[in-house]
């Protein structure tokens, strides 16, 4: 597949499919409910190095709370076999009930945990967090555990990160090594960890907004910049050392009522935001948060795709417009020196992203208690600093201190 992940390809078959891929494009108005049964997963990939088969959409729990087994059992029964925790999410709820759902059937999938590490972190401290985590889960190992929300290069070079993995691994704790993350430095971390040979998975945010390529080819009327050229460099940098790619932050903030008077024949635009991020040859799968059994019948209908289907293009711009002067591309970093104070914008942007989009504040609330430096000071600045500091048009400064009332 060519560099520019078979856009010219899609743009092709969607133009000759006789439907306008332009904000003002043809969307025929539609309702969810054409949505069409889902058939289960159609679609299988190798994770890199680890030669694990995991289903192309697959199950992200980090909104997974008590009393909710039966979500995990529809996504089994439904052929999804790559179920991803951390030990922080829903404060251990999540990795709770995935331990009582998968009782017996432990061996049919992989488990995913992950944890948040600081670089002066000991290895025992880490193991205890792993133990915890393989008790929670009722198991004696875990797939893939990663190293969670990498933002800092001197984590991924803390020795006590590889003598932690070092001893799980000789003690059959764990199988495989990855890092995900979704903030500005993350490309640093994972250049340097791939140049090191240091991982055998990587998770990122990545979706059509994340892609410089989906606003020059198609968004070219948006005035924004896209400044994201590295993320596509980094995931076909893990590709060629056969580490495994695995997608998160699909949805580009998932306002999934916003699409639905356009979605039509059955489509919808989740389906085809999936479907953007499984053409690109460099990613073998991608995880999403399912929160009811309706949501995993429409994810999982994009399984098993590999390139667009006639419409998706315009759903995606439909989207980018309605939603592209609020979503922050949190890989970006174009902000992350614009505040005095040190506020982590993109991060302070993300857990509003949660409360907004995803309509969890619960979560966000977790989550945003968990910055190291939130957006308090946000309460008594101009907010004239971080103004214009977004190359994509996002007003932070209007946006970070209503964050902090709302979640603080």
């Amino acid at each position: 597949m060519p560099s520019d992940y078979g856009y010219e390809s899609a743009r092709r078959r969607f133009l000759k499919a006789g439907v306008v891929g332009t904000a003002g494009g043809i969307l025929t108005r539609s309702t969810h409910a054409d949505q069409k049964p889902s058939t289960g997963i159609r679609g299988y990939r190798r994770l890199g190095r680890t030669n694990l088969e995991i289903s192309d959409i697959s199950f992200g729990s980090s909104r997974l709370r008590s009393g909710e087994t039966h979500l995990v059992h529809r996504a089994l029964d439904l052929g999804i076999n790559y179920f991803d925790s951390a030990a922080s999410y829903t404060r251990g709820q999540s990795e709770t009930v995935l331990g009582e759902a998968l009782q017996g059937r432990r061996d049919k999938v992989v488990l995913v945990s992950k944890h948040v590490t600081h670089a002066e972190e000991t290895a025992d401290s880490m193991m205890q967090v792993l133990d915890a985590s393989l008790k929670r889960l009722r198991t004696d190992y875990i797939d893939i555990f990663m190293n969670h929300a990498v933002n800092d290069i001197a984590v991924m070079k803390n020795p006590e990160w590889h003598e932690f993995v070092a001893a799980a691994r000789r003690q059959g704790k764990i199988r495989f090594v990855g890092a995900s993350g979704h903030a500005g430095r993350l490309i640093d971390c994972l250049d340097y960890a791939l140049d090191e040979d240091h991982l055998d998975v990587i998770l990122a945010a990545y979706n059509f907004g994340q892609d410089p390529k989906f606003y020059e080819g198609l968004t070219r009327s948006f005035d924004m910049v896209a400044t994201q050229t590295d993320l596509p460099r980094v995931l076909s940098k893990a590709k060629q050392n056969d580490v495994g790619v695995v997608a998160m932050k699909t949805l580009m903030g998932a306002r999934l009522n916003d699409m639905r008077p356009y979605e039509r024949d059955g489509s919808t635009y989740a389906q085809a935001a999936f479907r953007w991020v499984l053409s690109n040859e460099h990613v073998d799968a991608l995880i999403i948060s399912m929160t009811s059994e309706a949501q995993i019948d429409e994810y999982v209908g994009a399984s098993g795709a590999r390139e667009l289907a006639a419409g998706d293009l315009a759903l995606l711009h439909r989207y980018a417009e309605l939603n592209g002067s609020t979503y922050c591309r949190q890989v970006c970093s174009a902000c992350d020196d614009a505040c005095p104070y040190g506020v982590l914008i993109a991060d302070v942007l993300r857990t509003r992203m949660y409360a907004t989009d995803y309509r969890d504040v619960a979560f966000a609330r977790d989550e945003y208690a968990q910055l190291s430096t939130d957006a308090s000071a946000c309460l008594s600045c101009s907010g004239q600093p971080c103004q214009g500091a977004c190359p994509h048009g996002i007003a932070i400064h209007e946006l970070c201190s209503p964050t902090h009332a709302m979640l603080a």
